[in-house]
């Protein structure tokens, strides 16, 4: 692969990396007691909890809404991120990567 291959592959995934960064999921738990937030780059950029939804008394499993929300928030990100870059994975092989 020439120099300018590389170059114009390394502009791509700069680019993908953008794209990844502006891309916010938002994962649920608990009927709406729970929402977190992910960029694209796995970047947690909020966590909401809805106190109409939570029970003082049973904080366990508010931690584990938390927890669960978070997994997936991030299990999501990690499938989004993998999509973008599949394209990507052929020409990154050639380089020997």
């Amino acid at each position: 692969m020439s120099k300018l291959d590389q170059a114009k592959m390394l502009m791509r995934v700069k680019k993908i990396q953008k794209e990844l960064e502006k891309q916010i999921i938002r994962i649920e738990k608990g009927d709406g007691a729970v929402a977190v937030e992910i960029s694209g780059e796995q970047k947690i950029k909020k966590i909401h909890i809805n106190p109409d939804f939570v029970d003082l008394d049973d904080i366990t499993q508010l931690e584990r809404w938390i927890e669960d929300a978070v997994k997936e928030a991030i299990q999501e990100s990690q499938r989004l991120a993998a999509e973008k870059m599949q394209p990507m994975m052929g020409a990154l092989g050639s380089l020997g990567l």
